[in-house]
């Protein structure tokens, strides 16, 4: 075979893809699953959404747009940012793309420039397209630790230490994955005053998790004196309004916006033309679903943790946010015999018939932090709890 190159063949990949090609084989193959390994919504997208899209198609909407958006889904997204981020956002500020993802890299590719030293800082357990998309651009990946003592948030006395001139880019993502943890006002606050000094330092805030807060309020490091200018304000549909499979994330900064419509028609020449007036709906429109969702979630969240910290040997902090428990498993693997988290996830798939990730998925393992999993309950309480019984069975049958 003829050889392709090294940055692709070391590309990192998002394994909740890789666990749940295991799943569906062993579901083919007349096994019973429950599974926690995907982060995606379990509600069908709202009707109102639907329709308005369906409209679109049926309207002739179906070519070629803009390659940033079309100015009405600019102008959506610039009102929705201004309403919920605590600044104003113009819709030249906005620029639309194919879901949230691919503004991690451009901002990267923006940003730094290969092989010449450009560091970019990003939490670690985080998620996984980070530290990938920061190696293949040929910039320098410096992971920033998420410690459970501190409710998997970072030390700022560590963040100090990690940024320097060499620094180009800051990863922020709160409400977090794969850990829930939830950045306050604060926290984000002091977070301002560290980067203030360096003037080549921008923020990425990954926010698509905004819609998703349970305890306290979400704040956006955007909305902080003087921070507006160099954050990347980074959001999408598919969290907040189950829309994962249309494909429709936004991102905003005034300055970067026009090379990120460059980047666009580079890579996807523009959104899905359809997919953007459903989005518009679900911006503009009633947030009724949005809002029930939400609640269920909250309601789901309470469900797990309550009944991880009753498992033997398990430890789980309640998620401020999002849709994921990140619970220490440190004492369960002794108690089981698995050497780590990477054995224990795999005996609970094929032992217990529970698909969960482990921690490596999300990066290396935080020294003294101990072994994790992470399960997502975006699935029923009915889901749930037979997830539950499964691993306290196991527990049982396997106890050392």
């Amino acid at each position: 075979m003829r050889n392709v190159s090294r940055r692709t063949r070391e590309l990192g990949t998002e394994n909740a893809f890789v666990v749940l090609g295991e799943v569906e084989r062993l579901v083919a193959e007349g096994q019973d699953i429950v599974s926690f390994c995907i982060g995606q919504p379990d509600f069908p997208t709202p009707d109102n959404i639907c329709l308005a899209g369906i409209r679109a198609i049926t309207q002739g909407k179906t070519g070629y747009t803009p390659s940033p958006g079309i100015p009405a889904l600019r102008e959506a997204v610039a009102r929705y940012f201004t309403r919920t981020r605590g600044v104003e956002v113009r819709p030249d500020e906005v620029v639309c793309g194919c879901g949230g993802k691919p503004f991690i890299g451009y901002s990267i590719l923006t940003l730094t420039d290969y092989g010449a030293g450009h560091e970019v800082v990003f939490p670690n357990p985080g998620f996984p397209i980070y530290s990938s998309q920061v190696a293949a651009s040929g910039a320098v990946p410096v992971p920033l630790a998420l410690r459970e003592a501190r409710g998997f948030n970072f030390d700022l006395d560590e963040l100090k230490q990690k940024i320097n001139d060499r620094t180009r880019l800051l990863i922020l993502c709160s409400p977090g994955n794969p850990t829930g943890n939830l950045l306050g006002r604060a926290e984000l606050e002091q977070v301002a005053e560290i980067v203030r000094p360096f003037e080549n330092l921008w923020i990425y805030s990954d926010e698509v998790y905004n819609g998703l807060v349970y305890d306290g309020e979400f704040t956006s490091i955007a909305a902080m004196p003087g921070m507006k200018e160099r954050t990347i304000i980074a959001d999408s549909a598919s969290k907040t309004y189950s829309m994962t499979g249309w494909r429709i994330g936004y991102a905003a900064n005034a300055a970067l916006a026009p090379y990120f419509t460059r980047w666009v028609t580079n890579t996807d020449s523009c959104p899905p033309h359809p997919n953007q007036y459903a989005v518009i709906e679900a911006l503009n429109g009633p947030q009724d679903d949005a809002r029930h969702m939400r609640d269920v979630f909250l309601e789901r969240r309470d469900r797990i943790v309550r009944g991880l910290n009753e498992l033997p040997g398990w430890r789980c902090l309640s998620p401020g946010g999002a849709f994921y428990v990140w619970p220490n498993v440190t004492e369960a693997c002794r108690m089981v015999g698995a050497k780590d988290s990477v054995e224990l996830r795999k005996r609970l798939l094929l032992e217990a018939g529970v698909a969960v990730l482990a921690d490596i998925h999300f990066g290396t393992r935080v020294p003294g932090d101990g072994e994790h999993v992470r399960f997502s309950y975006a699935s029923s309480l009915e889901a749930i709890d037979r997830g539950l019984a499964r691993i306290a069975d196991f527990m049982k049958k396997n106890r050392r």
